[in-house]
């Protein structure tokens, strides 16, 4: 198995002891590093400080009551590029709350050598003061393939790590999930073109997605893909039929020439892979 070191950003504001894990060299497994760059939004002119609100407030137990990352939408990451996405997280505490930060990871636990992680990206932090005792943080995470395998695709736990105005730490590191998927891409080719009515339309085309083992789109196998034509004029796509990819990924089947139109492969997507729809391919009958 192909073992990378993770990358887990935490605001340098916050010591995050969910994440307060001593770095494994790579070939001890992955682990977790932090990243200073913290900011966090003060309350604006007229506000009543949160330092004085926050002493008059009946004492409550630090919690994280919610943590959201892409709004709750799956995350698909290619084989190279960084994805980048937003979070949401909010925290109460009877002194009130200076700040709070979210990541996500994938493992046996938080501290498992091979458990992979990341952090929030400290300068994209901004947080709104909601009350005496509460407040909402947003920002960023990024996800890094290079430090990603194929068995990462999966449904990650999305935690969250605060600190009180007094300066006391508190987390949760399984307030939500979300699931990671594998990038997928499709074509299609329709020809010939022109052809004549009646005569044989041949489609092919590919599904793929990323392999982050090898940094390279692969093949995905024996799924089943709909085949789906647009007439002229039309504004949606009907179903004609279902093929299902081959051992390489490849896709091939045939119809008959009935008017013009637009052909397209659309796949349905698995939990480990998205959804994707081929740019359609116009062909012209004689």
């Amino acid at each position: 198995m192909r073992i990378r070191a993770t990358v887990a950003a935490v605001s340098g504001a916050i010591v995050l002891s969910a994440l307060a894990v001593p770095a494994a060299q790579a070939d001890e497994g992955r682990s977790w590093t932090l990243e200073p760059g913290f900011t966090a939004v003060q309350p604006k002119s007229g506000d009543q400080g949160r330092q004085a609100f926050g002493a008059t407030a009946k004492a409550a137990a630090p919690k994280i009551t919610s943590a959201v990352v892409n709004a709750g939408k799956p995350i698909a990451v290619g084989t190279t590029a960084k994805k980048t996405v937003s979070f949401s997280a909010t925290a109460t505490a009877g002194v009130g709350v200076g700040a709070v930060a979210v990541f996500i990871w994938t493992g046996k636990s938080i501290d498992d050598k091979d458990s992979l992680g990341f952090g929030p990206n400290g300068k994209s932090l901004s947080c709104k003061v909601v009350s005496a005792t509460t407040t909402t943080c947003k920002g960023t995470i990024t996800l890094d393939p290079s430090a990603m395998v194929n068995s990462d695709a999966t449904s990650w736990r999305v935690g969250a790590a605060a600190e009180t105005e007094e300066g006391e730490e508190f987390d949760n590191e399984s307030v939500s999930k979300v699931r990671v998927q594998r990038f997928s891409k499709l074509t299609v080719n329709a020809s010939p073109e022109p052809v004549k009515k009646g005569k044989t339309i041949t489609v092919t085309g590919k599904l793929t997605r990323a392999n982050w083992d090898t940094g390279t789109y692969k093949g995905y196998t024996q799924q089943p893909v709909k085949l789906q034509f647009a007439k002229k004029g039309a504004k949606s796509y009907t179903t004609v039929k279902t093929v299902k990819t081959s051992s390489t990924g490849t896709l091939k089947t045939t119809v008959k020439a009935s008017a013009d139109g637009t052909w397209r492969y659309s796949f349905a997507g698995t939990p480990s892979t998205p959804s994707v729809s081929a740019t359609g391919d116009y062909v012209d009958v004689k």
